[in-house]
């Protein structure tokens, strides 16, 4: 079990390094569908000041939505691993845009709560095969000794996914109104479907053929393995803090620090930019270490740190949304070497199948933070809420100690 931990990667990546130009093309096609997937984590939240005052809503009340979102991701990604190692991950790449840009035109008519629910659902089930999908494209059309840039690459369109979020939304928005914004992101998905299809033969995957010996259950034999449910519980953990940020940062800015709406939304864009420069950094890092876990765990250590220094209220409102933003450069450099020490702990042959797993701790998360921290909110817990954030980010660095722990030989 141990030699299956620690040796086993993923085979069906190349053996030899392949043309620059078509490594970049792979990582530029799979950035493009990771950005829109995390632009659509944040569909409803940037404007959720807007909903609560149009639609008499509670923080509870955006923050269930937040949940149902990741209850529905979360599910669906554990499945849709199964579904990508069997029919391959491009068919299931342009279903999940598909559902972005019908959730992007329910919200441009909802009349209500009902109404964003709807889109939750939606957005819900295009977001659950991503992982599953890029990470298997990834691991088999990108030569081996590019994949720490190309995990970095897709770290780094994911925050920038984010970043563009609430600018464009909120942005367009104060031009004209919220339901004009939700038109342009449709066009936007349509945008993005149209390239991917242009380009579908870079997208190209293998699937697991299952031969009719194989033993009955041989397909869920990965999760036997103790190292999936650490690399589970890392993501989960990890995931709340981010979810805590991205919900609530603003109306902790606004409600401590009186700072301005638009100011405390372009706060949270400022974090997923650094985030992205981290991920550039961590790119190299990944590339030149083998020691993943630590880097991840020096990382996420730094992050919590200065999250703790943001619950104080010692920086003032300049200081807190500086500190927020390097909060997201701490965390993004960790970003590739947390894939890599992924793919250590993947069997031959399960690719989808354990990023979806492992990955859908990253729903959970986001679908338990809104809910726990909802509540901190509403009785104007603020400092709790920052400092609760960096305490689980804490924690999630002893399970990033255990994964390396169970993946790198003695």
């Amino acid at each position: 079990m141990r030699c299956m931990n620690t040796a086993a990667l993923d085979a069906t990546a190349p053996a030899n390094p392949v043309a620059l130009q078509q490594d970049a093309a792979i990582i530029g096609l799979v950035g493009l569908a990771h950005g829109a997937s995390h632009f659509s984590h944040l569909l409803l939240a940037p404007l959720f000041p807007v909903f609560m005052r149009d639609f008499g809503l509670s923080y509870s009340d955006v923050g269930l939505l937040v949940s149902l979102f990741f209850v529905i991701s979360g599910t669906g990604q554990a499945l849709s691993g199964f579904v990508v190692d069997r029919i391959g991950a491009r068919p299931v790449l342009f279903a999940a845009i598909t559902c972005f840009l019908l959730a992007a035109l329910a919200a441009s008519m909802a009349t209500g709560y009902p109404g964003l629910v709807l889109v939750a659902v939606l957005a819900g089930l295009g977001n659950a095969p991503f992982h599953p999908a890029d990470f298997t494209i990834l691991n088999q059309r990108v030569s081996p000794p590019r994949l720490g840039h190309a995990f970095s690459a897709h770290g780094l369109a994911g925050n920038l996914g984010w970043a563009l979020a609430p600018a464009f939304l909120v942005g367009i928005t104060a031009l004209a109104d919220w339901r004009t914004a939700y038109q342009a992101a449709a066009l936007l998905y349509v945008g993005v479907l149209a390239v991917l299809f242009w380009q579908r033969d870079k997208l190209h995957t293998q699937v697991h053929v299952r031969h009719a010996d194989a033993p009955k259950g041989s397909d869920l034999a990965f999760m036997k393995l103790p190292v999936v449910w650490w690399c589970f519980s890392f993501f989960l953990l990890s995931t709340m803090t981010l979810a805590v940020v991205q919900s609530f940062a603003p109306s902790i800015l606004k409600a401590v620090h009186g700072v301005s709406v638009e100011a405390a939304t372009l706060t949270i864009s400022a974090y997923m930019l650094c985030g992205a420069l981290g991920m550039l950094v961590g790119g190299f890092v990944a590339t030149y270490t083998q020691q993943s876990d630590r880097v991840v765990a020096l990382s996420m250590s730094g992050g919590a740190a200065l999250l703790l220094l943001c619950a104080t209220g010692w920086l003032g409102a300049a200081g807190t949304m500086a500190a927020l933003a390097a909060t997201g450069f701490a965390v993004g450099v960790g970003g590739p070497s947390r894939d890599m020490m992924i793919k250590k702990a993947t069997p031959k042959g399960a690719t989808g199948r354990v990023y979806g797993t492992v990955y859908a701790g990253l729903d959970v998360g986001f679908a338990v933070s809104p809910m726990i921290f909802g509540v901190f909110m509403d009785r104007g817990w603020y400092a709790l809420t920052l400092g609760g954030a960096a305490v689980v980010l804490l924690v999630s660095v002893y399970a990033a100690i255990g994964v390396g722990r169970r993946t790198t030989p003695r």
